[in-house]
């Protein structure tokens, strides 16, 4: 994975057009160019600089509209609910007024169901998003028992606001699943994967005819002794993917059973080696669900006025943090992804075991233009959709709503606003560390008033 270094951040939007072309060179011909086409399909590289570059003062909304109450009283409570209701958002079952008890009608997301873990929802936000797919002020629904989170990522999401918005681009996207087969030697494993090569597009045809949804993108084989691991990607439309690629690849296991001349000795539909719901080096080097990139700079003024401390002060924490974290021996070189995400997850209907490997990432931060900071979050192995899963019941879908990512045409859209998110929430546990404040923070409004 290649990182691009931004040499001129003062005109830093221009930072993520390089990024798309460094993206697209680390890969082979034919999938660079796939990477391109993908992205060019509406307008040139080039031409996105100018949209999602960050917004001048007088370009970001100020209207009353955005504004809501944060007190912990029933008044603010109302006061939240009637502003997302002005804006056209329904949260009927957000509030509890409705709720869904038939256990028809949530097959195949429970079984034996019982009843709700009933989690509660913050607010946080506008998250003001300047990206490919993602652009303008959002409401971010975070569902978490971990008092001062919400308050930690609304903090960040303010502080980009007023310096401009975050830029983010959903770069690529691949799911994987990677079957293992066992012959008698290492000379029966070349042979057979000699023949795969020559049937990728007989799989091909196998996939189209099995999902709407699937296309299998490529098809590589890792050789170990008498055994081959053969990995798959696809993508997946809208959907997370997982259940698909996995009916996908079954089919194309048996059809190498009824046709390869040797039968293996064992076959598995997943080696375990796909990175699905697991930390791997592999995943973060590549891809597994969509890579994302955001990325912002931070006003001098805003980091004294919001943050509460320097660009120097933040800086330095976080070089220090990368070495530490570096020195752990972690995939990736980030602070608290998993938090803001997982809260996104509950609330959106996401596969909230996939934050094994959506929380990897790496987060950069230094000083620039005397003052100002520079913040970028990078995740190779955002696992998320907009269709299928949990994203149809009630709550979520609603949570979907708010975001305007509900139902087929905006994962990448979501896949934006998630990174955008995991920026906020980097920026802001930074900017507390740096000055000491981690702790209070947590003591005012992470405890029970009996704690």
């Amino acid at each position: 994975m290649i990182i691009f270094l931004v040499s001129s951040l003062s005109g830093f939007s221009d930072s993520i057009v390089q990024f798309l072309k460094f993206e697209a060179m680390a890969k082979s011909e034919e999938a660079a160019n796939k990477v391109i086409s993908d992205i060019e399909k509406d307008a040139s590289i080039e031409s996105f600089a100018n949209k999602i570059k960050a917004r001048l003062p007088h370009e970001i909304d100020s209207s009353p509209e955005l504004q809501y109450k944060k007190e912990p009283t029933g008044d603010a409570l109302n006061d939240r609910l009637q502003m997302l209701n002005k804006r056209g958002l329904v949260t009927e079952f957000i509030e509890g007024k409705s709720r869904e008890n038939d256990p028809a009608n949530l097959t195949g997301n429970i079984e034996n169901f019982i009843g709700y873990a009933t989690i509660p929802i913050g607010l946080a936000g506008p998250l003001l998003v300047n990206g490919l797919h993602a652009f303008g002020d959002y409401f971010i629904p975070l569902a978490t028992t971990e008092g001062a989170l919400v308050a930690s990522y609304n903090r960040g999401m303010k502080a980009t606001r007023m310096s401009g918005g975050i830029q983010a681009v959903c770069l690529t996207q691949g799911v994987q699943r990677s079957p293992y087969f066992k012959f008698d030697s290492v000379f029966t494993v070349g042979r057979f994967v000699k023949w795969a090569i020559a049937k990728i597009d007989v799989f091909r045809q196998i996939v189209s005819e099995t999902s709407r949804h699937a296309k299998l993108m490529e098809m590589q084989s890792t050789i170990e002794g008498n055994s081959v691991i053969v990995t798959f990607e696809y993508t997946t439309g809208d959907a997370s993917g997982q259940n698909m690629v996995t009916i996908c690849t079954d089919k194309i296991c048996k059809y190498i059973l009824q046709h390869f001349d040797q039968q293996p000795q064992e076959w598995y539909i997943e080696s375990n080696y796909s990175g699905d719901k697991k930390a791997t080096a592999l995943s973060f080097m590549n891809v597994r669900g969509k890579k994302v990139v955001a990325e912002s700079i931070i006003k001098k003024e805003v980091i004294e006025q919001v943050l509460k401390t320097d660009a120097i002060s933040i800086s330095k924490y976080w070089q220090a943090s990368t070495l530490a974290v570096t020195q752990s021996g972690s995939i990736g070189a980030q602070g608290h992804i998993a938090n803001g995400l997982t809260a996104l997850f509950i609330a959106c209907g996401q596969d909230v075991a996939c934050i094994a490997e959506s929380s990897i990432g790496i987060t950069r931060m230094e000083v620039v233009n005397d003052g100002d900071l520079y913040i970028s979050v990078t995740i190779p192995s955002l696992i998320v959709g907009t269709v299928g899963g949990g994203t149809g019941l009630s709550t979520q879908r609603e949570c979907l709503e708010m975001l305007e990512c509900s139902g087929a045409g905006h994962a990448r859209k979501f896949a934006e606003i998630c990174a955008s998110v995991a920026l906020c929430g980097e920026l802001s546990i930074a900017a507390a560390m740096s000055v000491d404040h981690f702790t209070r923070s947590h003591q005012s409004l992470g405890r029970k008033s009996n704690g």
